[in-house]
């Protein structure tokens, strides 16, 4: 089973640092190729590059009221939330389909379905 895993190209858990500007402010974001990747191909579909979409996610989040203490894990949540999304088929594989066509509302909905109610009201997982 691990085979699958340690005897990937390197490569992708290989850091690299890209500086960027939100806001007028220079920031840098150390990731993994993998991750890279990842968000490259969830730009590319709204036809956004990278540093676009980093820079929507940072302002949508802060909008939300969320603590960005961590931001660099927050983007690798959003990558393999991304990953997962398209394996249960609520985001299309072909990637020329947008993302922001995409209604995250009856998302949800499905995804609450799926797990269920403890006693005292709480989604277990």
């Amino acid at each position: 089973m691990c085979k699958l895993f340690i005897s990937a190209d390197p490569q992708l858990w290989e850091s690299t640092t890209r500086s960027l500007r939100i806001d007028g402010m220079v920031t840098s974001v150390r990731l993994e190729t993998f991750f890279w990747t990842v968000l490259e191909e969830i730009a590319g579909r709204d036809g956004m590059n990278v540093v676009q979409l980093i820079t929507r996610l940072h302002h949508e989040s802060i909008d939300a009221g969320h603590d960005l203490g961590n931001f660099t894990s927050f983007l690798r949540v959003c990558c393999g939330r991304y990953l997962a999304l398209q394996l249960s088929g609520h985001v299309p594989l072909d990637r020329r389909i947008p993302i922001s066509g995409i209604e995250p509302e009856a998302v949800f909905k499905t995804e609450r379905g799926r797990i269920p109610l403890d006693k005292g009201g709480l989604r277990e997982h």
